[in-house]
């Protein structure tokens, strides 16, 4: 059975490099959030079933994408929204630490929210507009 579920993995990681290998800018960042979301879920189920390996993997998975997020935005450019995200972002990632140390689904499910919301936005930017990120 491990094994099984080893090679699902391995193909679905595959398919997440073959499509960032062709993606444009604007799909990559959308990949970055699907994979967090992901990540929250399985921690979620790892509290859940009291696998602490798991849940300390995928929040820490979590969390470097996340800082990878705020350290991809554009302040010149972005202004005074790029520094609304930023703290947003920093918010979340403490989130997620404070909900690992005391093994707060909660926690976990509020940034699951947040970030769907910042995805939700992302995911309606028009053609046009992706063009240019």
């Amino acid at each position: 059975m491990y094994a099984m579920r080893r090679e699902i993995n391995s193909y679905r990681e595959s398919g997440h490099f073959a499509e960032a290998a062709v993606a444009d800018p604007h799909r990559l960042i959308q990949m970055l959030f699907e994979a967090t979301l992901e990540s929250i879920a399985v921690a979620r189920g790892a509290i859940a079933n009291g696998n602490l390996r798991a849940k300390g993997e995928q929040l820490g998975r979590a969390i470097s994408i996340i800082n990878g997020l705020a350290g991809m935005l554009d302040h010149e450019k972005g202004g005074e929204l790029a520094g609304q995200l930023a703290a947003l972002y920093d918010y979340m990632a403490r989130r997620l630490l404070e909900g690992s140390a005391k093994n707060d689904a909660e926690a976990l499910s509020e940034v699951a929210r947040l970030l769907r919301e910042i995805k939700s936005g992302w995911d309606a930017v028009p053609e046009q507009l992706r063009r240019a990120i």
